[in-house]
This record gives C-alpha cells, sequence and structure tokens, in this order.
C-alpha cells in the first residue's frame, strides 16, 4: 500500500479509533480481550461487504464504512445486545489510492462515535480484487436474554419495525432499473440504502417484550420465514398491511400491479429493519419501548407445518422470490 503504507496507516488512523476500550492495546497486540459487565454475556455478529455485490462499484468509502458496520449494528438489535466493539477486516484493491483510505477512516470514526463503540483490532491487506469489508461486531446483554429466531409462539403477532422497501428503491435507482421520484423522495431512498438504521434503541425493548426477532437484510418475505420455519410455525402475512414509506408509497402509485409492487418491497432486503414475534397483551408495552419508531402488525403465527403464507387483501399470493441469495 503507498501513502505511508500498512502500518501507518493503521497507527494513524485505525488505532485512534481504539482509544477508550483498553482491552484493545491501541492495536499493538496479536488480540484483544472483552470482559463483559458481571452477569452478562457477549453477541456476537460478522458480515462480509464486496463492491459490487452489497454495494456499488464506485461508492464513496465513508458510506462503505456507515453502511458496514450498521448491517452489522442491526444484528445486535435484533438479539437484544448493546454494541461494544468491532474488529475489521478489509481487502483494499491493489489501485486503491490513498485518499479513499482516508475517507474510509474519517466514515469509520463518525459511525463508531455515533453509535458508541470502538475498534478493536482485525486486518489490512490489499489484492487485485474489488474492495471487500468483513466487520465481527460484539454486542452484551444480560446472560440467557439474548432474543433468537426461534421463539416465537402461537398466536403471536407479526410486528414489523419503520417501513419496507425504501433500500431496495435506493439501489434501483442507483442502478438506473426504475423511473425516478422526486428529489425529496429520491433522497430519502438514497439514505435508506447506503445508511441503514440500526434499532438499536428497541434492544431491551425486544428482550422484555418479544419472542423473536430477525434483522431485514434479505427481505421481509424470507426474513419472516425464517422465524416461521426455525420456531415451526405458519405465519400468515398480510401484504397489505406492510408498512411503507411516503416515498416508497409515491413509487407504488406509478406502478401497474400494485400487488406486485408490494412483493417486491417486500422482497428486496436492505432494509435492516426488525421483524418480531410479539404476543398481543405484550404489543403496547413494545410500543412504549419502541418510543417514536412506528411498529406495525401485519400478520399472526399459528401452529403449522413451519412456513409463510402471503395475502394481498385477504387473497393468497404465490410469490416466487422471497429475499436475496447469493447463489
Amino acid at each position: 500500500m503507498s501513502a505511508g503504507g500498512e502500518f501507518d496507516y493503521i497507527m494513524r488512523r485505525l488505532a485512534p479509533l481504539s482509544a477508550g476500550f483498553p482491552g484493545a492495546a491501541g492495536l499493538t497486540d496479536d488480540g484483544a480481550v472483552i470482559a463483559p459487565a458481571p452477569g452478562n454475556e457477549l453477541a456476537v455478529t460478522t458480515d462480509t461487504l464486496v463492491s459490487g455485490v452489497h454495494f456499488p462499484a464506485g461508492e464513496d468509502p465513508a458510506c462503505v464504512a456507515a453502511r458496514a458496520l450498521r448491517v452489522n449494528l442491526s444484528d445486535l438489535a435484533a438479539m437484544g445486545a448493546q454494541a461494544r466493539a468491532y474488529l475489521l477486516n478489509i481487502v483494499w484493491p491493489h489501485d486503491a489510492t490513498g485518499a479513499l483510505r482516508e475517507r474510509f477512516a474519517d466514515g469509520l470514526a463518525a459511525e463508531q462515535g455515533q453509535f458508541g463503540l470502538h475498534l478493536i483490532g482485525g486486518d489490512t491487506t490489499a489484492s487485485a480484487g474489488p474492495l471487500a469489508v468483513t466487520i465481527t461486531a460484539f454486542g452484551e446483554l444480560p446472560a440467557g436474554t439474548a432474543v433468537r429466531r426461534g421463539g416465537a409462539q402461537a398466536g403471536d403477532l407479526a410486528v414489523i419495525t419503520g417501513t419496507i422497501g425504501d433500500a431496495w428503491l435506493g439501489l434501483q435507482a442507483r442502478l438506473g432499473a426504475r423511473e425516478r421520484l422526486d428529489e425529496t423522495h429520491e433522497a430519502f431512498l438514497a439514505r435508506r440504502f447506503s445508511r441503514p438504521e440500526p434499532r438499536l434503541e428497541l434492544a431491551a425493548g425486544l428482550r422484555e417484550h418479544a419472542h423473536a426477532a430477525i434483522d431485514v437484510s434479505d427481505g421481509l418475505l424470507a426474513d419472516f420465514e425464517h422465524i416461521a420455519g426455525a420456531s415451526a410455525l405458519t405465519l400468515h402475512l398480510a401484504l397489505d398491511e406492510m408498512p411503507v414509506s411516503r416515498a416508497a408509497a409515491a413509487w407504488l402509485a406509478r406502478h401497474p400491479d400494485p400487488r406486485q409492487g408490494r412483493v417486491d418491497l417486500a422482497a428486496g432486503g436492505d432494509d435492516y429493519e426488525l421483524a418480531l414475534a410479539v404476543a398481543p397483551h405484550r404489543l403496547e408495552a413494545l410500543r412504549t419501548a419502541a418510543g417514536v419508531l412506528p411498529l406495525t402488525v401485519a400478520g399472526r403465527f399459528s401452529q403449522g407445518p413451519g412456513g409463510l403464507h402471503v395475502t394481498w387483501k385477504g387473497e393468497p399470493v404465490e410469490v416466487v422470490k422471497k429475499g436475496f441469495t447469493h447463489f
């Protein structure tokens, strides 16, 4: 690597991101030490983002840093954990400039400052391939309280945070794959793709009030199906009850088939909202815990073989593609 070399970059730009976490030893050791508070345990998650697969080639490195960190924090939120620290593995293409690496470090600094966590280690390398970023994030929660996918119970409500489909619409605009909306809507959709909002503020509420949770990364349909399968239940999900933003509603208003439009939004992925299973009598308490974050009921779990049944205005919908898969 040019512009001072690999170790200069680590010491000058990455090591300062560990300041305030003693177990990181300033990124000078072979590893880090994490000591959870008494009675707590760690939740660990990891995600890899590759240029041209998870974000468009040529993306602003600060946005790449933000997205890479936030998608991991969303996983922690879904488990009911509060974020503490993260590891970073990054593969720079050989032609990456010093300015790009500086911009990436600036993005990381801003993000970890916003979410109150620290870099504690990782690896930096380069190759002939595309930019690839892997983050492993550590969260903390009281022992035995982690929210899992497989905890849904018959009679639970299918609850969704925020709105669905915005990130997919933002990506479609970047790819030139749809007609554009007005400037305000496009700016909103672009941000929903590049800087998803991990719902960490709901972590404690999930531990207390939700039976199961998953973050919506692959697509609402695919991810709710994961909960149903892991819980050995059937979920009936109503597309017409799925929450959509004003921008998504404007796009739907132009769609020749509103039902298919909602299927596309529900299968698009990258929302990083939360899909939950909540007992009816716990819903209002969860709403109180959520504060201004909207919660929408869009279905119910019932006894069954474990699967997803989708409806539109009461009529069954056969869905061919429920979400994103790499292969």
